[in-house]
């Protein structure tokens, strides 16, 4: 992966050109950023262009033998980190290098969801385990086969637990030419002895404009569009490809003729919409549930008199005007939501589609037609 390829951070991008040509290359760092900011691209992209044997002055060269097996993330110097989901077939990173080989491949701009749909997770949690950090240790004590350079990039050190205290010796004193990079989102929830052995490179969030232009370029969007959308995302590609996706799949105009559905009483169309939903595979069925959770929050700032505060594009807006004035109260939206929460849940989980969605469809009657609450929800009258 090459600088170039990487959307924006062009600052960032200079800074680590500068550490490279200046011999400042510090062995441990930590990069920091927001969700979907693109610190991992940019630590591949680092890693390869230390190790580039043809280096040009703003890039690595992207045709000698390294770069050649960096761009497959084959590089037998290049080892990867990240959270899992142990099994009996799976105990540490390597023995899901390959799914996490293709997801990189795919899209470098990704997130913790993303990566468990490549995965059968099952109910566990996902973690850095102490097998991992000694197949760490152990892969790092091992001389270069190829690069001046051996690299691990560790993506969400947060999941590391106090197993990874083990790594503290290799990481304050690593064998020769080795370099560590930490890939974190949050620093509150890194542990402190590792976060005082590592530089901190902070990476900003994405502006606007840098996220408006991907969307312009990526999927033909007008001008007008893809300012709405890159106000949304807020500079998190994760959530503007979201964005995308849910306009693809027609989220906005399904979620609120569901809940018409759910108003009107309509349980043949549920029905229908039932076998609809169980078609779209699970990672569709969880963005549109999210998107849901989304625009019933949105809802809530409508009803609360915080019009300014919605971000929703002109067309969604106007439907959920229309739902907030004449339908929904908070009550309802705060049911709504915890059901849509405990079917994403289940989801990931893979529940079946047909009968999860079937008593959503209930769930949503009872909440919006009959005004049926959970116990312990106060009911507010509109």
């Amino acid at each position: 992966m090459q600088f170039k390829e990487i959307i924006g951070q062009d600052a960032v991008k200079q800074h680590l050109l500068q550490t490279v040509a200046e011999n400042r290359v510090s062995h441990a760092q930590l990069f920091l950023s927001p969700q979907g900011s693109g610190a991992l691209p940019l630590a591949i992209a680092y890693a390869q262009y230390i190790n580039c044997t043809e280096k040009i002055t703003n890039d690595s060269c992207g045709t000698c033998a390294s770069c050649r097996k960096y761009e497959r993330l084959i590089h037998p110097d290049l080892h990867f980190s990240y959270p899992f989901f142990a099994s009996k077939d799976v105990k540490i990173a390597t023995d899901v290098l390959e799914e996490w080989r293709n997801m990189v491949l795919e899209n470098s701009y990704f997130d913790l969801d993303i990566w468990r749909s490549k995965l059968n997770a099952d109910n566990k949690q996902a973690n850095i385990n102490i097998a991992e950090a000694h197949d760490i240790i152990k892969k790092l004590s091992y001389k270069a086969f190829e690069a001046e350079t051996k690299v691990l990039i560790m993506w969400l050190p947060e999941f590391l637990d106090r197993e990874g205290n083990a790594l503290l010796k290799i990481i304050e004193e690593p064998p020769a030419n080795t370099l560590f990079i930490l890939v974190a989102q949050s620093q509150e929830q890194i542990l402190s002895t590792i976060l005082s052995r590592t530089q901190i490179v902070k990476i900003p969030k994405l502006d606007d404009n840098t996220v408006k232009r991907y969307l312009m370029d990526k999927a033909n969007l007008s001008e007008n569009q893809a300012e709405e959308y890159s106000f949304l995302a807020d500079g998190n590609l994760i959530e503007a490809n979201a964005l995308l996706n849910d306009e693809a799949n027609n989220n906005a105009g399904y979620f609120s003729e569901w809940l018409r559905m759910g108003y009107g009483n309509r349980v043949p169309d549920m029905m229908a919409f039932t076998e609809t939903a169980a078609s779209w595979g699970r990672e569709n069925q969880k963005n549109f549930l999210k998107y849901g959770i989304n625009f019933l929050r949105e809802c809530g700032l409508l009803l609360s008199g915080a019009d300014a505060l919605v971000k929703l594009p002109p067309q969604h807006f106007e439907v959920a005007k229309k739902l907030s004035a004449h339908v929904l109260n908070m009550a309802m939206i705060e049911a709504l939501i915890n059901e849509f929460e405990k079917a994403h849940y289940h989801i990931e989980r893979n529940a079946n589609p047909k009968i999860l969605f079937l008593d959503v469809s209930l769930q949503l009657v009872k909440i919006i037609k009959f005004k049926t609450l959970p116990k312990g929800t106060q009911y507010i009258y509109t």
